[in-house]
Order: structure tokens, then C-alpha cells, then sequence
């Protein structure tokens, strides 16, 4: 019994897989969807190793259906020789009908985009969780940089008192 708690315990805390953490600092991110991954078995196993890459990906919508692009996702060397894995795959991603018609009526707007945030593992399946994000500009950067730096400011100060 214990052995079990304690690999339910292993998986909870190593649930995450990737973060894109550029994603907060050039996006206004107001909205959020958990989709599912169609991977292929080496893909599954590469990232159980955590060899996966999602600094400059994004999700494109083609023909009523979500695409990630542009994830690098690096193939283990102990590979099967029989399979030639393409690394930065488009993956097809898994949405309620009424989620991608929400997506799409959205992104259909001036400056709306679709990023993948993280990804994480959810019973045992890969997720994507993906992020309906406007674009930041410059004064919005910093505008943003100073609030986080003034909210350290308070708490520390608060602390103190």
C-alpha cells in the first residue's frame, strides 16, 4: 500500500512537463483551455524525459482544427531504427467542437492569438494548456514590470511592520 502512495505522490509533483514561462511577459492571457495531444509512442516517451521545448511554438487553426506548431520535441537515442522521428511535428490537438468554434470566432478578431502555456500530465495523458492571449507592447512590459516589482515592495514592507 505504501509503495503506491508514494509513486501517486512522485506523479503529482512531476506533473508538469514544459512551461512556456516568455508566454506571461509578451501576452495579456484572458483566456484558458485544456486540450489532449495526438503523439506518437517515441513523442510519449521523450517526453516522460522531459525533452520537450515550448519557447517559440504556437497553435494554428486549420480547417476546424487546432495544430500545434513549431514544439520541438527531441527523440530519445534509444529510438526504434525502424521509425524517423521529425522533431518539431505539427500535433494535432483534441477540442470540443464548441471550444475550437469559441477559438476560432476569437482569434478571428484584431490581435488575438492562440500560445501554448504548459504542458502537464493529467491521468496518466498528455495536455496542452493552451491560451487565448492579445499581444503585449512595450509600455505594457513595463507597465506590468513595475506592478510585480511594487507588489514585492509592499509584501516586504508589510512584512516588516
Amino acid at each position: 500500500m505504501a509503495e503506491k502512495n508514494s509513486k501517486k505522490n512522485k506523479t503529482q509533483q512531476n506533473a508538469t512537463i514544459a512551461l512556456n514561462r516568455q508566454a506571461k511577459h509578451e501576452y495579456f492571457i484572458e483566456e484558458r483551455f485544456e486540450a489532449g495531444m495526438v503523439l506518437e509512442g517515441w513523442e510519449v516517451k521523450s517526453l516522460r524525459e522531459g525533452r520537450v521545448q515550448l519557447k517559440e511554438s504556437y497553435v494554428v487553426l486549420k480547417r476546424g482544427e487546432a495544430w500545434l506548431s513549431g514544439a520541438h520535441i527531441s527523440a530519445l537515442l534509444s529510438a526504434s531504427t525502424h521509425i524517423k522521428p521529425d522533431s518539431i511535428r505539427h500535433k494535432k490537438l483534441l477540442l470540443n467542437r464548441h471550444e475550437l468554434n469559441k477559438l476560432i470566432g476569437s482569434v478571428e478578431r484584431k490581435g488575438y492569438t492562440l500560445i501554448p502555456l504548459s504542458m502537464y500530465w493529467k491521468s496518466g495523458r498528455a495536455k496542452l494548456e493552451i491560451g487565448l492571449a492579445k499581444g503585449k507592447q512595450l509600455h505594457d512590459k513595463r507597465a506590468t514590470s513595475k506592478d510585480r516589482d511594487w507588489q514585492r515592495e509592499k509584501e516586504r514592507i508589510m512584512k516588516k511592520a
